[in-house]
């Protein structure tokens, strides 16, 4: 972040980070910035915690995992997954939390499961270790909470693509931040 200040930039996107593997961005590094007067906006997953946490500082929270950090609906651990690394383009390996709430809402909106079903969807997420969330774990842990026309619905739906809420957020996050830059571009 503190290499980023010396570019001068007038809005930073923060959106994620690695857990676990090397040190996150600082508050201390954020702070800084908001303090140089760059508007600071987070999203998706690493951004989403922090925004929630320097709010009363003036970072500002995109899209709706920085709105569930926010309200306390989930914690550090709804955005962490296991992913390969630059080598194979990060692809994912587990299922974020957060993904799965969104995939089970989605899914109710659309009538592919019945309120009862997208429940025991979630309750089967939250059970399983952010490093074993995986699709078929989470169908495997749904046991005879469903039946077999939710799982054959289920599928179906699935086939077209389950949605990636942290990756719907990282975007919206970069356009947010893209937007203040050119706005404050425009006043100088």
């Amino acid at each position: 972040m503190w290499r980023a200040l010396a570019l001068r930039p007038r809005a930073i996107a923060l959106v994620d980070g690695l857990f676990e593997q090397v040190p996150s961005v600082w508050h201390r590094e954020l702070l800084d910035a908001l303090g140089a007067g760059v508007r600071v906006l987070g999203g998706a997953s690493m951004g989403a915690l922090r925004a929630a946490e320097l709010a009363p500082f003036g970072m500002t929270g995109v899209g709706t995992i920085a709105r569930w950090v926010a309200e306390g609906r989930v914690d550090d651990d709804a955005v962490a997954l296991l992913h390969a690394g630059p080598e194979h383009g990060w692809a994912p390996f587990t299922v974020p939390l957060v993904n799965v709430l969104h995939a089970a809402a989605r899914a109710r909106a659309a009538g592919v499961l019945s309120a009862r079903e997208a429940r025991a969807l979630e309750a089967a997420a939250l059970r399983l270790f952010y490093q074993d969330r995986t699709w078929p774990a989470l169908l495997a842990a749904l046991g005879r909470r469903w039946t077999a026309a939710a799982r054959a619905r289920w599928a179906a739906w699935a086939a077209g693509g389950l949605p990636d809420l942290k990756a719907e957020d990282a975007r919206a996050t970069i356009r947010a931040a893209a937007r203040a830059e050119r706005r404050a571009a425009r006043r100088r």
